[in-house]
């Protein structure tokens, strides 16, 4: 049986993609060792991984996750608020498959799309 799923994308800077996803997006670091070109990350229930791959360019780099919330809208206005940079094609919207969508781009080129099933 299946339990969870910890999604591994590239990083080419452990500082500042640690930087981004605690101080920007509020996840904290989890693990007990600090391993080099390796990060493990938490929000609520959502976990990330990154390995060190220096030599990619954020604008080759096709890295994708999806993750799904309950509360779209509130984290939307949470990023704007902080400041966050949402996609230029990633505005919240409804989407023909019933989702409501935003997007966003972390310091690496990876493409994080946040959505909640819509009534």
């Amino acid at each position: 049986m299946l339990t969870q799923v910890h999604p591994k994308i590239p990083m080419r800077n452990k500082k500042i993609t640690r930087e981004f996803y605690i101080n920007s997006l509020g996840f904290e670091e989890i693990g007990t060792v600090d391993f080099e070109g390796y990060l493990m990350i938490k929000r609520d229930q959502i976990e990330l991984h990154f390995f060190l791959l220096e030599t990619i360019s954020p604008l080759e780099n096709y890295g994708q996750i999806y993750i799904r919330t309950d509360d779209i809208e509130g984290l939307y206005e949470d990023f704007i608020r902080k400041q966050i940079e949402i996609h230029p094609n990633g505005k919240l919207q409804r989407k023909p498959w019933g989702q409501k969508e935003f997007s966003i781009l972390d310091p690496d080129g990876n493409l994080l799309t946040f959505g909640q099933f819509s009534d």
